[in-house]
């Protein structure tokens, strides 16, 4: 027996929503599942499950984003195109955290506002997919979906849809989860030791200069304003949240609760869950399953966008237009993004909405090299970035946010950047099984960029 979403389950009468209401949407991206018991039974048990973060974090990162919508912070949003199960290691973990802190600590130091750091982890499991199915040598097996779904291994057991992933991925987003925290509360994020930060395999990377630079110039104003006023506490940690797509609608459903003293539902898998491109109809389950949910949320925005589609999205997610609640992460391609945003952005200004605008030049720059891989050139990735900033200050907006897909370990999977990679060079260290990342030093260049195209650095 086939099982796949099921779209016509009944709700009970006079009912507007529930986390099952998308059930009666056509639901895309969906993996195929053939035994529904199995998947009712993880389901259930997952529904039992404590849940990963809390709905005071929830409504404290809303807060923060609309203080970014006015712009007094500015959103990192970055980590993994998809987690692996494999990859939940302290080192791992931990070498991702090091890398968005120094990123903010650069736009810190530049921007001259607070940074709000929001990781791309602790449930990035899923991934869509533009097939269905994938064929090798006249053999046709399941996409590879992420951990959450089934295995990478071209074999039929490995690509199976497996419902017990769903109680694993739980698992794993709960260890790291755990581990940013005790990091975080443990003082890993004191600004009074940046050394902790420091990545080994870049000790003579071609912007650590720079950068270290940067954190003797922070460690002296940090001295001299506690020999004026005495220890500031707030050096000592910095406030964290996590992110991933909101893919998988039976694994979001299951983590939908609602709370004491607290009105409606929180999705407490995420604290910032988001819509991607291939799953924003406006008559799609995601849009549905979204609308009714307390977190603030976010939707990517692609080329084929119209104002037309965009305005009653917004409508949908954001009727009361409640500050903090929509970001729009716009992911255009640097060839497109000139012709494409403008429109959408004089849309929104013209209503009047509160909206945080955050670019994602990674998507949109996807290509494949002549040996065979997927990757992205950072002169594109920078290309776009640099545009996006150009084009919010010329239709008097504010590009409040960058959105990345980041490593902390030693990859070449992005041409270009500090050491200038090559295609040759990506047999060296391609590592990703979806999509191609930005290492260290592409992430720190970047930030610098950011710097340097809002004023904040001559």
């Amino acid at each position: 027996m086939t099982v796949s979403s099921p779209h016509e389950m009944p709700l009970p009468a006079g009912q507007d929503w529930s986390p099952m209401s998308w059930q009666r949407r056509v639901a895309l991206q969906q993996p195929t599942y053939d035994d529904a018991a199995e998947l009712a039974a993880a389901t259930a048990q997952l529904a039992a499950l404590p849940p990963l973060v809390t709905s005071w974090e929830v409504l404290a990162l809303k807060q923060a984003l609309a203080e970014a919508q006015d712009g007094h912070r500015f959103l990192l949003q970055g980590g993994d195109c998809a987690e692996s199960f494999a990859d939940c290691t302290s080192p791992i973990i931990s070498n991702r955290l090091k890398v968005l802190l120094q990123m903010s600590l650069v736009l810190v130091h530049g921007l001259k506002k607070p940074v709000l750091r929001v990781g791309r982890f602790a449930g990035q499991y899923a991934k869509p997919r533009s097939a269905d199915t994938e064929t090798r040598d006249g053999v046709t097996l399941p996409s590879f979906r992420g951990d959450v779904v089934n295995a990478p291994a071209f074999t039929p057991e490995a690509r199976r849809a497996d419902p017990r992933r769903l109680i694993q991925a739980h698992a794993h987003s709960a260890l790291t989860m755990n581990f940013v925290r005790a990091l975080i509360d443990g003082g890993f994020a004191d600004l009074h030791h940046p050394e902790y930060w420091d990545l080994a395999w870049v000790e003579h990377s071609p912007l650590a200069s720079e950068y270290r630079q940067m954190v003797a110039s922070i460690g002296d104003s940090l001295r001299f304003m506690e020999t004026l006023a005495g220890p500031v506490a707030s050096f000592s940690r910095v406030d964290f949240f996590t992110s991933h797509e909101a893919l998988l609608l039976h694994y979001e459903q299951a983590l939908t609760r609602q709370v004491p003293r607290h009105p409606g539902w929180f999705n407490l898998s995420t604290h910032f869950p988001w819509i991607g491109m291939r799953t924003a109809a406006l008559d799609g389950a995601h849009v549905e399953y979204f609308r009714g949910i307390r977190n603030p949320i976010a939707v990517k925005i692609g080329p084929s966008v119209t104002p037309e589609q965009l305005l009653p999205l917004m409508d949908a997610l954001n009727p009361d237009d409640e500050p903090g609640r929509l970001t729009l992460i716009h992911r255009m391609g640097r060839g497109a993004i000139a012709d494409k945003l403008p429109p959408l952005l004089q849309a929104v200004k013209r209503e009047g909405r509160r909206v945080l605008w955050m670019a994602d030049p990674m998507h949109g720059n996807t290509e494949s090299t002549s040996n065979g891989y997927k990757t992205r050139r950072f002169d594109n990735i920078r290309g776009e970035l640099e545009q996006a900033f150009d084009i919010h200050a010329a239709a008097g907006t504010r590009l409040g946010g960058v959105h990345l897909e980041l490593t902390g370990e030693d990859v070449t999977e992005c041409l270009g950047g500090a050491r200038d990679l090559v295609e040759l060079d990506l047999d060296r260290a391609y590592k990703s099984t979806v999509d191609p990342r930005l290492n260290y030093e592409q992430s720190l260049e970047l930030a610098m960029l950011i710097v340097r195209k809002s004023g904040g650095m001559a």
